[in-house]
């Protein structure tokens, strides 16, 4: 029998993904198909520590959770649902030291599908730190969230950053807290961890992390591939999801689409086994930072 509305949205906000748990998303308020969610500011967050700003692989994931929990909210909680797929656009770096917010709307259910818009915010709504649409497919696994025995329901791990000041990743506490290194041959990895969980029943990586993954090879690929000194700033990022991110380690490369004199296209692509069945690929633009004294257009 389908719960009572109170009683769906105190389960859908006690039983989430093990990473929305450990990074602190807390489900704030509740409607009919929408969501609006909060997530702590913390410095394992940060993505460059030069500037403070958060790592975009963390909006990314509080927005791809936000609209998960949406689609729960449209519908009857029971059902296993999986992104698609997920478009980000950055508006402006997000303010350090402050709180994030988000506020999802799932605006049109199918048999099949859900179609969700979200924004996140910190001062005031119509001011964005980014936008998102996404796709959810309804029905993904026999899973049932709200119901199911979780795989290790104990204690979830800690989000630590371990020190590592002469890595490539020195800078970047969110990267280093996911536990991505690069490879011998360059390809980055990200090891499989309790703390990126999606799904825990089954288990299966959030879709957000894979998103924080791809977007972490981009940015280090573009920065290699094109020799420059300041990390580009991404612009917008769409990620596809192929398939389901099991218990393994996941490996990721990236190539240049086009290259201007400011913006840089890129994709990548994401596998686990086999390269050649990737589990997510994504597309997206990063615009390249001038240098003092350099030209401008």
């Amino acid at each position: 029998m389908p719960l009572p509305f109170d009683e769906l949205v105190e389960a859908i906000g006690k039983r989430r993904s093990v990473y929305g748990h450990i990074s602190g998303l807390r489900l704030d308020r509740a409607a009919a198909g929408e969501a609006w969610s909060s997530l702590p500011y913390r410095p394992v967050f940060v993505g460059d520590t030069e500037t403070g700003v958060l790592h975009g692989g963390v909006v990314t994931a509080m927005l791809d959770e936000t609209c998960g929990m949406a689609v729960q909210l449209a519908l009857d909680g029971s059902r296993a649902i999986a992104t698609l797929d997920l478009r980000i656009d950055y508006q402006k770096p997000a303010t350090p030291g402050l709180d994030i917010k988000a506020h999802s709307i799932c605006y049109r259910v199918t048999r099949s599908i859900a179609f969700v818009r979200a924004t996140a915010y910190q001062d005031a709504e119509n001011d964005p730190v980014a936008t998102a649409t996404a796709c959810f497919m309804i029905g993904a696994n026999r899973t049932n969230m709200l119901t199911d025995v979780r795989l290790n329901d104990g204690a979830p791990p800690a989000l630590e950053a371990p020190e590592d000041p002469a890595g490539p990743f020195a800078n970047s506490p969110f990267a280093r807290c996911l536990g991505i290194r690069v490879g011998d041959d360059g390809t980055l990895v990200m090891p499989f961890s309790q703390k990126i969980i999606g799904n825990p029943i089954l288990p299966a990586i959030h879709g957000g992390m894979t998103g924080a993954f791809l977007e972490t090879t981009a940015i280090v690929g573009v920065t290699r591939e094109l020799a420059v000194s300041a990390l580009p700033k991404p612009i917008a990022l769409t990620v596809n999801y192929l398939r389901s991110g099991r218990a393994l380690d996941s490996y990721a490369n990236v190539s240049i689409v086009k290259q201007g004199r400011r913006v840089v296209a890129f994709e990548a692509k994401a596998w686990q086994d086999d390269p050649a069945k990737p589990i997510a690929s994504a597309f997206g633009h990063f615009m390249l930072r001038q240098m003092p004294g350099a030209d401008e257009e």
